[in-house]
């Protein structure tokens, strides 16, 4: 039943490494369960974790190319059919293989300048797209991650992903953006109010001025040719008469006289030569014209009346036009325009000082529904904080601390200035001595506790966030004895969930492994090179009494290298 399980849990398939630091050539195909990863210091245990953060997004080096080479090159293959999340990534960026679905190969190439390409499935992918998939497919815990445990952040992220507060964490991050953005509109309004206050004052006179003028989109083209015409009258009057007289009064000398004996000089000459009718049409036509423009000079003149009093009024509103354009330092011409852009400003102005008050009542109700929100994570997390306190405090004990006390504490300060995670600080405090009182962490443990502690949060925070694939390099370290057995203990049983890869160097956990690789070192004198190796049982024997009893491999440490395995 456990193979079955096992097996359907392998996700991690295969890595392969080329020209990666002192690796020059390996490819490794990873088991199902726990895989512990052994070898001499220095030997370059950790290069395999590299490469595989490589594929999962992480910064490349100019340092990770193999000396001579010309680039550094890593393949990893997941098998991501139980992966929903890896899929789903895929999907949404078009990189699903459709032929092979359940398959993921991501491969990533390094320059020895440090620049680097990555691939998924084959297509050119970006570090933000790699890093969001290989967060969904593997996490490496560094030797040191268990540090990050002591953060009260880190803390209260382990929380709400033990208790999936998701949908919680939801609403509170919507209802404290709906509430800093009204914020941001509000202190925007409130910074601008003096500026409101002392432009609407201007604008409102400005205004007045001018809905009092009054003036038409076309009226001063009109102002100016009437204001021109009643303010020429007389020289009209007199240049009509003038010209009346010319074209037609002047009995002696008038171009209507002189042109009818023209006509009449043409017809003579017509009657006797046909050529000249042409000539003798067009003066007759000329001679209609000159008539019918003689009538209408006469009816213009008749109709020209002077009005003092029109041109007053036309004269007094054009020189107003004239004077409100030189105040706006616009053309006369645009006077209409600036009069509907002003009015518009003043209206908005009025407006945004009415949207001060209406964003004041909608700030409070933001701030309403964030509490809300947040009041009702607040409830979740206090409860979840009890049963997590719990599962801690088992887990802990198990690594041989057995009066571990813990308390995952939950302090809501709901007079903060709201967050996007709410109002509540989450702080572990724990004693691990009888007596001891309750503390943080770091006031309370020593490094090897600490590591222990660490080891069980990051198995309870893996188990909680559903990643297939973890690997530890050396969490181990400052652990010895019966707590390396049961820390070997605790990872076997986190890989019969998930698949596990330890780098480690304790005889106690590499034998509690279900597959143990051995990385080792060869020189010619002139280069160097790693080579990672799956051991088989015999070998796996000696690894082991290696471990024990240091090079010289003694009966009495391969009995024990026996005994561990076995048990």
């Amino acid at each position: 039943m456990l193979s079955q399980f096992l097996v359907k849990n392998k996700m991690l398939v295969h890595i392969a490494i080329k020209n990666l630091a002192i690796v020059k050539k390996v490819d490794l195909a990873l088991e199902k369960g726990l895989t512990a990863i052994t070898g001499e210091t220095g030997a370059g245990k950790s290069i395999a974790l590299d490469a595989l953060g490589l594929c999962l997004g992480h910064r490349a080096e100019s340092n990770m190319v193999r000396e001579g080479s010309d680039k550094a090159e890593v393949v990893a293959h997941f098998d991501i059919a139980n992966v929903p999340k890896a899929k789903s990534i895929l999907i949404a960026h078009e990189l699903l293989q459709d032929d092979n679905p359940d398959e993921c190969f991501i491969r990533r190439v390094v320059s020895p300048e440090g620049r680097s390409k990555a691939f998924i499935n084959g297509i050119p992918v970006n570090l933000t797209q790699l890093k969001e998939l290989g967060a969904s497919l593997a996490l490496i815990h560094s030797q040191h991650a268990h540090y990050q445990f002591l953060k009260s952040d880190y803390q209260r992220d382990l929380l709400d992903e033990y208790a999936q507060h998701n949908s919680l964490l939801a609403n509170t991050y919507t209802s404290f953006k709906e509430y800093k953005s009204a914020l941001h509109q509000l202190n925007e309004l409130k910074e601008q109010q003096q500026y409101r206050l002392e432009r609407s004052q201007l604008l409102a006179y400005q205004v007045q001025e001018l809905d009092e003028f009054s003036i038409g989109e076309h009226e001063f083209s009109e102002l100016e040719a009437s204001f021109k015409k009643l303010n020429n009258t007389q020289a009209l009057v007199s240049q009509s008469q003038s010209a009346l007289f010319s074209l037609k009064d002047n009995d002696d000398t008038s171009a209507l006289d002189l042109l009818n004996k023209t006509i009449k000089q043409v017809e003579e000459i017509a009657s006797i030569d046909d050529n000249v009718q042409d000539i003798l049409e067009a003066l007759q036509g000329a001679q209609v014209q000159a008539e019918e423009a003689a009538n209408d000079l006469a009816k213009y003149l008749d109709n020209i009346e002077s009005d003092p009093e029109t041109l007053a009024e036309i004269e007094s509103r054009y020189s107003k036009c004239m004077d409100l354009a030189r105040k706006h330092q616009v053309e006369p011409e645009l006077l209409f325009q600036t009069h509907m852009q002003l009015s518009e400003e003043y209206q908005s102005l009025i407006g945004k000082e009415n949207n001060l008050a209406s964003l004041e009542h909608n700030l409070a109700e933001y701030l309403t529904e964030y509490k809300s929100a947040a009041k009702a994570l607040n409830k979740s997390r206090v409860a979840s904080a009890k049963q997590l306190s719990n599962e801690i405090e088992l887990s802990v004990r198990e690594m041989n601390l057995p009066h571990a006390q813990v308390n995952v504490n939950v302090v809501s300060n709901t007079d903060a200035e709201p967050t996007k995670l709410g109002d509540d600080q989450v702080q572990i405090l724990l004693s691990v001595n009888p007596g001891q009182k309750q503390d943080l962490m770091e006031k309370v443990v020593s490094g090897g506790e600490l590591s222990r502690i660490g080891l069980a949060l990051q198995v309870i925070s893996s188990k909680e966030g559903k990643i297939p694939t973890m690997v530890f390099d050396e969490v181990d370290t400052g652990i010895s004895g019966p707590t390396a057995a049961l820390v070997g203990k605790l990872l076997r049983k986190l890989g019969t969930n998930i698949q596990v890869v330890c780098v480690t160097h304790l005889p106690q956990v590499a034998a509690s492994a279900h597959n143990q690789l051995f990385v080792s070192k060869v020189t010619d004198g002139i280069t160097t090179e790693t080579q990672l190796l799956k051991l088989t049982k015999q070998e796996r024997v000696n690894e082991i009494a290696r471990l024990l009893a240091g090079d010289e491999l003694t009966k009495t440490a391969i009995a024990n290298a026996k005994d561990l395995l076995k048990s």
